[in-house]
């Protein structure tokens, strides 16, 4: 994605791209506005996704211990978009990936083809981090891209990833950042305060959290390398809360919304992946369904 606006990632007119620290030097960052030609651009990526997450959002609550943000299994096979789902797309990147429900084996997952292509599918929820903490989902990659590079904005694609965005919340930014985020919603409108993005990468070691190329408010976490599971079924397990302390160095906001997304326009790759059920939970003994 080209920078542009404000949104998860920073890096192009995209709404969602991109969150870290620095694989190789592991400095921790905080999110700061970059600057660039005069101007401090948050990647379009963020902004982008931002503007779909504006408006009445929603705590999903069922069982006392589980929130179900996404019930993908539950949905129809060739349903092109899963209930309470809403499509990202990007003004100047002309070619989308493709999403539908499909079967796979006896469980309903959303399956995502990139061809050159970037959006994603995103859903507005109101989770306080603190009091549900853990996120779980599974996901699967049929490929690797063999251009992404978490350190570069040309390499800033990636098979499969899950966005966390945050709400902005005075009581819990710093002044400094708050200054940053007042200038770059003067520019860009409503955005997220910091958003986490959890990526299946090419080489990049495990548990490294990078900040984003187009901007530090958003950070990205490897949370898959490489080949060894490409094929297979991965279960995944994050503590959102601690990750958020880790990344930005404060206590996190509410997350305000949720998204997926299979991109390929900066390293005009193909990719194929499938996407499973996404519940937040209070403990890790809570299972997922």
């Amino acid at each position: 994605m080209r920078t542009g606006v404000v949104a998860f990632s920073a890096r192009r007119t995209r709404t969602m791209k991109r969150c870290s620290f620095d694989a190789r030097s592991r400095r921790r960052t905080r999110p700061i506005l970059k600057e660039g030609s005069g101007l401090m651009l948050v990647s379009a990526s963020v902004l982008m996704l931002a503007l779909h997450l504006i408006g009445p959002v929603s705590l999903v609550a069922e069982a006392p211990g589980v929130i179900e943000v996404a019930k993908f299994s539950s949905g129809t096979v060739g349903q092109a978009m899963p209930d309470g789902w809403k499509p990202l797309t990007f003004k100047k990147i002309p070619r989308q990936t493709i999403y539908e429900l499909v079967k796979d084996g006896e469980s309903v997952v959303v399956k995502a083809m990139s061809d050159a292509s970037a959006s994603g599918l995103t859903k507005e929820v109101r989770i306080d981090p603190k009091e549900y903490p853990i996120i779980r989902w599974r996901w699967r990659v049929e490929n690797l891209l063999k251009r992404s590079d978490v350190n570069r904005k040309d390499g800033d694609d990636y098979p499969a990833r899950l966005y966390v965005t945050f709400e902005y919340d005075p009581e819990k930014t710093s002044f400094s950042k708050k200054l940053k985020y007042k200038a770059g919603r003067a520019i860009f409108g409503e955005i997220p305060i910091g958003a986490l993005n959890y990526i299946w990468e090419t080489k990049t070691r495990i548990g490294t959290i990078v900040e984003n190329a187009y901007t530090n408010f958003a950070q990205m976490i490897v949370v898959e390398s490489g080949p060894q599971k490409v094929g297979a079924w991965v279960d995944e397990e994050r503590n959102i809360y601690e990750d958020y302390k880790r990344a930005f160095g404060e206590e996190p906001p509410m997350i305000n919304g949720v998204a997926i997304m299979t991109d390929t326009d900066n390293t005009k790759d193909v990719a194929t992946a499938y996407y499973g059920d996404i519940v937040f939970q209070k403990s890790v003994s809570a299972s997922l369904r």
